[in-house]
């Protein structure tokens, strides 16, 4: 006896097979609470090798590590002991590397700024390393009522 489907259900799609996916570039989304100790730069670097050499992309972890320290040493340097989130995530054949602190708030735009350039200024060392590798790094407000800071690196295969 055969069934004759109608209607939405001959648009579904085939139901994919159950099972763990393997680590690969297309599935690299990944999120952590950092406590925000010193200690966090080295917990950062582990992490970040870890997850690219087990997703394949090995060929952008030297600079990624370096990258995910940066971030990590500037915000404990800007907001010390405050908890940070960092986010590694492939996206679009390129990696991005985020991390937002809890830098608080100024009074005004033009101490905003002045901070602003201050951190710019600290991160030299991720300018040069992404830049020589054809990336994009850059700093804003993280746009929460408490303030913040997310500050990224943008890395292409």
């Amino acid at each position: 006896m055969s069934i004759l489907m109608k209607g939405a259900l001959r648009c579904l799609p085939a139901v994919a097979p159950a099972g763990p996916h393997p680590p690969v570039a297309d599935n690299l989304s990944y999120s952590f609470a950092l406590p925000g100790g010193a200690f966090c730069a080295g917990l950062a670097r582990g992490a970040v090798s870890d997850l690219l050499s087990r997703h394949g992309l090995a060929d952008l972890r030297e600079t990624a590590v370096l990258a995910a320290s940066e971030l990590v040493a500037t915000a404990y340097r800007f907001t010390p002991d405050r908890e940070m989130l960092l986010r590694v995530h492939w996206q679009f054949d390129a990696l991005r590397i985020t991390l937002y602190d809890q830098h608080p708030s100024h009074g005004s735009a033009i101490r905003s700024e002045e901070c602003r350039e201050r951190r710019s200024d600290s991160m030299w060392l991720l300018a040069a390393a992404v830049g020589a590798h054809g990336g994009d790094w850059g700093l804003a407000p993280a746009l929460t009522p408490s303030g913040g800071c997310k500050a990224w690196a943008l890395l292409h295969s």
